[in-house]
């Protein structure tokens, strides 16, 4: 689509960026939008056709009118009639639109030519209205049932009726052959073994058994079986606490010695690590699982918490960075139709009736399955529907009939299947693959079962649901019943059917009596990985993250490059023009700029970038402009990835929907999957990050300590405290510093969880960013991101503070009182944009000798040696020494609580033994005021008070 060469992009047409057509008049011109379609990541869904209907199939529609309004209303209501719920729960009222009298149809002898009207695959036909009902009612009113009429699309809709009226009725007997059915049964069989027998040896284990939804098992199995013969080799599995177990044994081959080895108590992990490992419904794998001729697929259980739906965007966002690679064949010259997300990986979602309906990260997930820089291709769901939701019925968990309506909000088609039957099941889950692969969009699987027990063994749920589970109590299992079946047809004996149950009992026994001597397996580095190593340990580094002088320049000049024939904004000339004299002049480089030139150069080294948000191509506040919209064709560029021609790395700038909790969590999935990736999510503004509280608090802070899950993510939370009022100036840095594990004094080694800086120059944030990639290990970097220092002059850098042999300081000192430490009457320690304010003030007053202001940059993990090595030369001149801790947010939150034991640990240490005093606001129920008088006097006694008495 480009041509490149000599660092300069030529684009040979404007129709490159944007389809214009233009007016008869020829003076107004129509855009059709393609917005980011220049944008690297970016990736539009395919367009599908079918051959639309011949001029003799819409003349027989329209001479059989009321026969096509009769198929389409079965085709539509169908579901309501069927029978799909194993307790016939479901409340359902005679449907009238199934009845044919509704439409003038009353001779059941007459016949009618139903080619274009129901799609046998057979063209001209003559049926009888008779042979009509009863075949649409096998179809579509059954034990399974189909939600797909209300698709936007005539092309999916067509797909539907072909596929499931080509087949007919057919029965599964007659597409799932004897071995087939042996396979479920064992599947069945297995799991409720498995049940029974933890039941019997630990009865006081809740263990959130499969009991009731044991088809669950035969629909996975079915699933990875299709996707492996389809050239899918890599599967990301989301799923919650039920029947998590039953999986890891059943089909993802998980030691039962392993397991009963937790559930005695033991670590899963190498509890050498110094971690503490998770609960037993938490518990993953990742086998290689092998189908018939078909290559391995790899199924990969991600770890969850106990927050129902949190993992969900973390496996699409796993999902789609598995599939980089394909993003980048455009750049490498191929066909479009090389690079189909999905073609390789699929994302498989697992829910509960009630969390799928009542938590909002479903529709915030549900929301990006199809956005360009999110999509991966399509995700199938698979809803284990109880009709129950701890002790809640249906009836008050949703306000929706099915479980699964949140689906339509993106046009999901639905398959609604009885548990009952399992290979009406495998057969449903045969349909919705063909779907997700053809289209590559997701689609939804409402697998209605039942919960035996109450929401685990120890409850009693006919205290809250006493003739639902008198329901339950009376009938016999889903795997009892299909072995009876099968029995029943030959297919099985029943002595070979109680030797499958006999075998695997015996199994588990012998795994139990080798738990004493069981020794988890030691940690390694695979894949992606490889090279990698544990935070803690003596091999863990930190390579140099200074810059030569001439990367910086070609990088700098790269990032504002404008293409020809690109029409920029004419405000953005002057952004050009600053940037380029920064880097000439090798100083008053701003923030933005020095960012451009941690990703180029990152990039330039092989590493990719990827950015996601609201905003985040422009940036919140107009400053980053990391990609460049012509003003006349809506067409996208971005500078970094067109002009650095000699870059392996790219920038994907995935400007985000308005979701904090699914967006953040999707690129937390990326950094599971990918360390050479350097993956940053940025809040619009830092307040708005409690919106993916549960991301922060159940992944990024403890996922290294409960599942040993390295991630590089970078959260970048503006703060600062401006006027702009409560929720637009506090990112809350004492909620950061409390997830932290940050020792309270100081440790030759330690293993922060997560860093939290606070940093108050671009040259400090430059470093930053690339340390995060310059290492062997991965930690979690959360950046108190600046607002109004973006554009101060005075929070500008020089070229040289990246150059060669410079890195990031967690302390900065104040070099003006250095040279005579005994006219120090006053340390102010302080962490961020405060410190303008300060240093303003102070030349003001004439006080630069006398008040040093020292500046820690980094608040987790606390840096004793740095402040101890900074603090040295004033205690050495002076022990009795005033030391104040001065912050602009209120005296409960920002900082303080977290460095005051901190701070006095290093004092003690110098034999400063005065303490440290706060100076700033007091405790308040906000983050800042609303009231612009009032900020402005509060801000102002802050100030104030750290000279107070000089």
């Amino acid at each position: 689509m480009n041509s490149i060469s000599a660092g300069r992009v030529h684009l040979s047409t404007r129709n490159a960026l944007a389809r214009v057509t233009q007016r008869s008049t020829g003076r107004v011109l129509i855009v059709h939008r393609n917005y980011h379609d220049e944008s690297f990541g970016f990736r539009k869904a395919r367009d599908f056709t079918i051959p639309d209907y011949t001029s003799d199939q819409l003349t027989n529609r329209a001479t059989n009118a009321p026969l096509l309004r009769y198929a389409d209303s079965l085709r539509t209501h169908g579901h309501r009639a069927a029978s799909i719920d194993p307790l016939d729960l479901l409340r359902r009222e005679r449907v009238a639109a199934l009845d044919p009298l509704r439409y003038g149809l009353d001779d059941p002898d007459r016949t009618f030519d139903i080619d274009g009207i129901i799609w046998t695959g057979e063209g001209h036909q003559e049926w009888t209205l008779e042979n009509i009902t009863s075949f649409l009612n096998s179809v579509y009113v059954g034990r399974i049932a189909y939600e797909y009429m209300d698709l936007p699309s005539k092309t999916e809709r067509l797909w539907f009726a072909k596929l499931l009226e080509s087949q007919g009725a057919l029965e599964p007997t007659t597409t799932i052959n004897a071995d087939k059915r042996k396979n479920i049964h064992a599947l069945l069989a297995k799991s409720e073994v498995l049940d029974n027998f933890l039941q019997v040896k630990f009865p006081n284990l809740k263990r959130y058994g499969l009991e009731g939804g044991e088809s669950m098992l035969p629909a996975l199995d079915a699933l990875f079986e299709a996707a492996s013969k389809a050239g899918i080799n890599q599967l990301i599995l989301a799923m919650p606490h039920r029947g998590r177990l039953n999986l890891l044994t059943g089909l993802l081959e998980y030691s039962p010695t392993s397991l009963f080895h937790k559930i005695k108590g033991g670590c899963e992990v190498d509890e050498s690590l110094g971690v503490s490992g998770d609960v037993l419904s938490h518990l993953v794998a990742s086998p290689t699982l092998h189908y018939g001729e078909a290559d391995g697929i790899k199924v990969s259980l991600l770890p969850n918490p106990s927050h129902l739906e949190a993992v969900s965007p973390v496996a699409l966002g796993k999902a789609r960075a598995k599939q980089y690679r394909l993003l980048k064949t455009l750049s490498n010259g191929k066909n479009d139709q090389d690079c189909m997300l999905g073609d390789k990986v699929m994302c498989v979602q697992l829910h509960g009736d009630a969390s799928f309906t009542g938590q909002g990260v479903v529709m915030e997930t549900l929301g990006l399955s199809g956005l360009p820089h999110f999509t991966s291709g399509g995700s199938v769901h698979i809803v284990v529907n109880n009709n129950i939701g701890y002790t809640t019925p249906a009836s008050s968990a949703r306000s929706s009939f099915y479980c699964s309506d949140i689906a339509k909000m993106i046009n999901c088609p639905v398959l609604h299947v009885n548990g009952d039957c399992p290979e009406d099941v495998v057969r449903a889950v045969d349909i919705a693959f063909k779907y997700r692969n053809h289209f590559r969009k997701d689609i939804v699987i409402d697998l209605i079962v039942y919960r035996r027990w109450g929401h685990n063994e120890l409850d009693e749920p006919a205290f809250t649901q006493p003739l639902m589970y008198e329901k339950i109590r009376s009938r016999s299992s889903v795997p009892k019943l299909y072995e009876d079946k099968l029995v029943s047809d030959g297919v099985i004996s029943v002595e070979a059917a109680r030797a499958v149950r006999d075998s695997y009992k015996a199994s588990l026994n012998a795994a139990l009596n080798d738990v004493a001597s069981y020794v988890p397996p030691p940690m390694s580095f695979e894949g992606a990985w490889k090279g990698m190593v544990w935070p803690a340990s003596p091999s863990a580094r930190q390579d140099k993250t200074g810059v030569s002088r001439a990367v910086l320049s070609e990088v700098g000049k790269a990032s504002v490059h404008v293409p020809e024939e690109f029409e920029i904004h004419p405000r953005l000339n002057r952004h050009v023009k600053n940037r380029l004299r920064s880097i000439e002049s090798g100083e008053g480089v701003d923030w933005a700029s020095a960012e451009a030139m941690a990703f180029g150069s990152l990039m330039l080294e092989g590493c990719d970038v990827r950015i996601a948000g609201q905003d985040v191509g422009r940036g919140t506040f107009s400053h980053r402009h990391a990609m460049l919209v012509d003003q006349k064709t809506e067409g996208v560029v971005v500078p970094l990835n067109h002009a650095l021609t000699e870059a392996k790395g790219k920038l994907e700038l995935a400007n985000s929907s308005l979701s904090e909790m699914a967006v953040l969590g999707f690129e937390y999935g990326a950094s599971w999957e990918r360390p050479d990736l350097l993956p940053i999510w940025e809040a619009q503004f830092g307040d708005f990050f409690n919106g993916a509280q549960v991301i922060i608090d159940t992944f990024i802070a403890s996922s290294e300590t409960k599942w040993l899950k390295q991630s590089g993510i970078v959260l970048l939370l503006p703060h600062g405290l401006d006027g702009a009022g409560p929720e637009h100036s506090s990112c809350r840095i004492e909620r950061m510093l409390q997830l932290t594990n940050d020792s309270y004094v100081a440790q030759e080694k330690s293993n922060i969880n997560m860093h939290v800086v606070f940093p108050t120059t671009p040259a400090q944030y430059f470093h930053l960013l690339r340390r995060q990639i310059k290492r062997n290990y991965r930690k979690p970097l959360i950046v108190a991101a600046p607002k109004g220092l973006l554009r101060l002059p005075a929070a500008s850098s020089k070229l040289t503070e990246m150059g060669p042999g410079t890195t990031f300081q967690p302390v900065l000192q104040d070099m003006a009182t250095l040279a005579d430490p005994k006219a120090v009457q006053r340390i102010v320690l302080l962490s961020g944009k405060i410190y303008y304010d300060l240093a303003k003030e102070r030349a003001t007053r004439n006080l630069q000798s006398r008040v040093a202001l020292i500046r820690i940059e980094e608040l987790a993990p606390f840096p004793f040696a740095a402040l101890n090595e900074a603090l040295a030369p004033y205690a050495n001149a002076n022990k009795q020494l005033e030391v104040l801790w001065v912050q602009e947010e209120p005296r409960n939150q920002g900082a303080w609580g977290h460095v005051q034991e901190r701070v006095e640990e290093v004092l003690k240490g110098l034999g400063m033994n005065g303490g440290v005093a706060y100076r700033g606001r007091k405790e308040d129920a906000v983050s800042a005021p609303g009231t612009g008088k009032l900020y402005g006097a509060q801000q102002l006694a802050v100030i104030e008070s750290a000279f107070q008495g000089l």
